[in-house]
């Protein structure tokens, strides 16, 4: 059986990993999609856990082989990307994929899974507390949270894009609509 696709995203920080583990505890049908990336393992993170943590080389080569249903070079070398086992092996289990992806990486796969996946956008209340949360994380540098608010400032611009835009003010009540809405698009 083919399962559905519930697609989160939105710039960095503005709360999607928070959410789409919120609903991984309340739809036991729905699994998270590990995405694959060729960045540094950071601390904490675990292989296949976290994401599938590939060399340079190694994610170039299954870009030639065709192995990802999504990708893209986020920075210079920075690949990430959706591998096409993933979701099989999610679907085989009977289950329907989550994924918290970027803002380009969402836009790919809802093109190419079309009425099978539903795309959400989560937009933070602004663009001055998306920066307070990315510093508040002590995991980057001020030339890497600059980097990521300018990205930001563009990914914004393509919320329309997306089946629904959920606003992030209060996180419960982002956690409540976004389980009304999965729970009448997996019905």
């Amino acid at each position: 059986m083919e399962g559905k696709l519930v697609i989160f995203s939105a710039p960095s920080g503005a709360g999607k990993t928070t959410i789409v583990h919120h609903l991984l505890k309340v739809f036991p049908d729905l699994e998270f999609s590990v995405s694959a990336c060729s960045r540094e393992m950071r601390k904490g993170e675990e292989y296949g856990k976290d994401y599938y943590f590939l060399s340079v080389d190694e994610f170039k080569e299954k870009i030639e082989k065709g192995e990802f249903v999504e990708w893209e070079e986020v920075y210079t070398n920075n690949f990430y990307g959706t591998l096409r086992a993933e979701i099989e092996r999610i679907w085989k289990k009977g289950k329907h994929v989550i994924f918290d992806v970027d803002v380009i990486g969402g836009l790919n796969l809802k093109k190419q899974f079309g009425e099978k996946a539903l795309a959400i956008f989560v937009m933070p209340p602004s663009i001055e507390h998306l920066e307070k949360r990315l510093r508040s994380r002590e995991t980057e540098n001020a030339e890497s949270i600059a980097r990521r608010i300018g990205k930001a400032e563009q990914e914004l611009k393509t919320a329309n894009q997306f089946d629904k835009i959920i606003l992030n003010d209060k996180l419960e009540n982002a956690f409540e609509e976004a389980e009304k809405t999965v729970e009448e698009f997996l019905k």
